[in-house]
């Protein structure tokens, strides 16, 4: 979407805001896209050291509701960018500003993070006031390009692009108004969760009720969502070699070699099953899935910055630092993987349904992770249980890969 130069080179000049061809060959993640994401990598980050701390600390409630929070906070702010980029980035050098806006936005954001788990910790009022800001300054660049987009686009669209800007611009203002009443406890809770159904609000009444839904290209959509997958699977590499590090403090030992294993291997087989997802194919049959795809991921974003969050905290149980047994380091990790399989489970059931074999992949799945923490409660080392823990995905990768590709064909295939 570049501009050729008389040179051969990209030119970046003013573009007209018209819908892309949803249909386009060869579409690919942008490298702006590409660096974009890199802001919501330094943010998971903080959110899982800030989860892991809490939990190191067995303040659990604390961590959980802080988690949760931030997760939302954090994906939903790429979620609306991404299918916005999609459909409408015309790559000109307005495009590009208002996306380094944005990406403040999320720096902001994530500085923002530590201040919240805090007050989560100590019950005091929420303490959400620089992610406020940072929010802030996200949505008036966001508002900034689907303004744009409605004097620009098509006229079928323009209804639709107004509807997202006016939405945006409200459901901001809904949250500077939740910050300003100082909530906290079950008030807090509440408004939250008031607010988290007027922000999904505003994509259904824009898509569905406003006008033409806007021109988002299926695979490049599930590219960006693999992605961003990735970048959350990094957390549970960082948080590996957290946990190899505690081991090595008494040197190399078999220890140290399952916990490597363990880690390594976790990453790989979450990583694995999440590209055994036919996700392309199954939006471009069927584009209404779109929403269910996008919002459950939400939950799988959290679940895979969840099991990084975890490792964290088992280092910190093998280095003697945690208040944690290691049946709580082992819930720490085997929780969010066992949310991963069934949200993974709820992924393929919207995109080309469950059959027995799915199920019993899914079931098998979590009956290894349940043996993990059966094996911590009766005194098994750490390593050893996240060694068991490992292999749940792992044999959710050999099941699934045996009769997944017979399956899959079936199901996408056209009707006669």
């Amino acid at each position: 979407m570049t501009h050729p130069t008389h040179a051969g080179l990209p030119s970046h000049g003013i573009r007209r805001m018209t819908g892309r061809d949803p249909e386009e060959h060869h579409r690919v993640s942008s490298p702006l896209e590409l660096f974009f994401d890199l802001t919501f990598a330094i943010a998971f980050g903080v959110a899982g050291n800030q989860a892991a701390h809490l939990l190191g600390e067995g303040h659990v409630s604390g961590a959980v509701l802080g988690f949760g929070f931030a997760v939302f906070a954090i994906v939903w702010a790429w979620i609306n960018f991404t299918w916005f980029a999609s459909a409408f980035d015309t790559d000109d050098w307005v495009f590009r500003v208002l996306t380094m806006v944005q990406m403040l936005g999320v720096l902001v954001l994530a500085v923002g993070l530590t201040p919240l788990f805090h007050s989560l910790d100590e019950g005091h009022s929420l303490a959400n006031g620089t992610m406020i800001i940072g929010y802030i300054i996200m949505r008036v660049a966001m508002v900034a390009q689907w303004l744009r987009a409605a004097s620009q686009c098509e006229p079928a669209l323009r209804r639709t692009c107004l509807t997202y800007a006016v939405g945006i611009a409200v459901t901001q203002a809904g949250w500077v108004v939740f910050y300003l009443l100082h909530a906290h406890g079950l008030s807090a809770v509440i408004g939250w969760l008031v607010m988290l159904g007027l922000e999904g609000a505003v994509p259904y009444a824009a898509e569905r009720r406003a006008g033409a839904p806007t021109p988002w290209h299926p695979h490049h959509i599930a590219e960006r969502y693999g992605l961003l997958a990735i970048i959350a699977l990094g957390e549970c590499l960082i948080g590996t070699i957290a946990t190899l590090s505690a081991a090595l403090e008494h040197g190399w030992t078999l220890d140290v070699a399952l916990v490597g294993l363990a880690g390594t291997g976790l990453a790989f087989g979450l990583w694995w099953l999440y590209f055994l997802l036919p996700s392309g194919e199954a939006l471009e049959a069927d584009r209404d899935k779109g929403f269910r795809f996008g919002y459950l991921h939400i939950v799988v974003f959290g679940a895979i910055a969840a099991i990084g969050a975890g490792l964290h905290v088992a280092a910190t149980v093998l280095s003697g630092e945690s208040h944690l047994s290691t049946l709580g380091a082992v819930l720490a990790v085997a929780v969010p993987v066992g949310v991963y399989t069934v949200s993974l489970a709820g992924l393929f059931q919207v995109l080309v349904g469950l059959n027995r074999s799915v199920v019993g992949t899914k079931t098998l799945e979590v009956a290894i992770l349940v043996v993990a923490v059966v094996l911590a409660s009766a005194g098994a080392s750490l390593p050893v249980c996240l060694l068991v823990v490992m292999a749940g995905p792992i044999a959710g990768v050999v099941t699934a890969e045996l009769g997944r590709d017979r399956m899959v064909r079936r199901e996408l295939a056209p009707s006669p």
